[in-house]
């Protein structure tokens, strides 16, 4: 063979092998470009599936409208009624020098609690019987002026400034009498006085009512002022259960609904009321409204300052209620499991309202009519999620 036979065939050769790795690069260059299977879809977190053993241990019913009581508890405390109280001072100035009113002690209305002896009203005193004296002496010359003008001696003139001096004479003698009835004297103790024409100092502090002295501020030799308190006696055969309502929960009480009060102090005696007062504002601080109810004490054995707990009853209604069990909380809210498919239940966030009598919770939003809730077992339900 030629030499340049043999140089062609060594060309055709190598430009077969370039051909071929051409070929191959090409090959492998598709098959990396290939494009990778696409991922899963992310799980639905408020989404569980349930296998047949765990869905023997829960149980699902539909959402429908039952009759419900809604009720609620709140800590309170027993107050008195202070439409019978009586807060009690000195109505003049002046020293104590008895004060028999002692703390605790029962009193009828008029009953003396303290004595005091007062300068001030002496002067009162003074001051009316001479008032009283002026008045007669002027009548006298009113009479004489009268003679005096039929016996044409004096004009008509001369009588009627006399008169008008009686006039001014009576309207000073009506004011001293105010004046010491201001300052605590009785009627009959003026008429007395009048009378007699003996000033005494001495005055009485006494009870506004029937009750019992739960607060004395005084001793023997104090000084008072008008404007200090004495005494407080309060009617305690009628007492207030005051209790501080969350703003949030302020919606389900209304005038008239039944109360039941516990007071541990009475071994939790259970009593009986409805609601009567409240509040038309919230306390900004703890954000919550005064309710108020009111319980007959006749026997006394509530205590004012003692420790209540007030359970609120709304009347009877038709609503949308689960089990207060069938509630799950999650992040702070109420939450249910609701069915999607038989093996499939997805956590919804709801709102529900306080747990009624017979153990229901009204549904006020999230659920509709008819849908089908986990109503036993939703703990064991979350659990499940939590692990999936």
């Amino acid at each position: 063979m030629s030499i340049r036979s043999r140089a062609h065939r060594s060309k055709l050769a190598v430009l077969l092998l370039v051909v071929a790795g051409a070929s191959a690069l090409s090959g492998c260059g598709k098959e990396a470009a290939k494009p990778a299977p696409a991922a899963a879809p992310a799980r639905d977190a408020s989404q569980v599936k349930v296998d047949a053993e765990l869905l023997k241990r829960i149980q699902v019913a539909p959402v429908v409208p039952v009759e419900i009581q809604e009720y609620f508890r709140v800590a309170g405390s027993v107050q008195v009624d202070e439409d019978r109280v009586a807060r009690i001072g000195s109505s003049v100035t002046g020293r104590i020098t008895d004060a028999p009113g002692a703390l605790g002690l029962n009193v009828r209305s008029g009953q003396t609690l303290a004595t005091l002896d007062s300068a001030e009203l002496a002067a009162a005193q003074r001051n009316f019987l001479k008032a009283g004296l002026d008045l007669e002496l002027v009548q006298r010359a009113v009479e004489r002026a009268r003679l005096l003008v039929n016996a044409d001696v004096i004009g008509s003139a001369e009588l009627q400034r006399r008169e008008n001096e009686q006039f001014s004479a009576e309207a000073e003698l009506r004011t001293a009498r105010g004046n010491l009835l201001l300052l605590g004297m009785s009627g009959l103790a003026i008429e007395r006085l009048e009378n007699t024409r003996a000033i005494s100092p001495v005055i009485s502090i006494t009870s506004k009512l029937s009750g019992t002295v739960i607060e004395r501020r005084v001793t023997v030799g104090q000084v008072v002022q008008p404007a200090d308190l004495l005494f407080t006696v309060a009617d305690l055969s009628q007492v207030w259960v005051v209790s501080e309502v969350p703003e949030e929960q302020a919606y389900a009480v209304r005038m008239g609904d039944a109360v039941e009060v516990e007071i541990p102090a009475l071994r939790d005696r259970r009593l009986s009321g409805k609601v009567t007062f409240i509040g038309n504002t919230v306390n900004p601080e703890t954000r919550t409204i005064t309710v108020r109810t009111v319980l007959a004490n006749d026997d006394r054995s509530i205590k004012p300052s003692m420790l209540a707990t007030m359970s609120i009853r709304e009347p009877m209604r038709r609503a949308l209620a689960v089990p207060a069990g069938a509630a799950v909380r999650d992040g702070n809210r109420d939450h249910l499991f609701v069915q999607v498919r038989p093996d499939l239940f997805q956590l919804r966030p709801v709102t529900l309202g306080p747990e009624s009598n017979n153990g229901l919770r009204p549904v006020l939003a999230g659920i509709t009519g008819g849908e089908k809730v986990v109503v036993d077992g939703a703990f064991h339900l979350n659990n499940e999620r939590n692990r999936q």
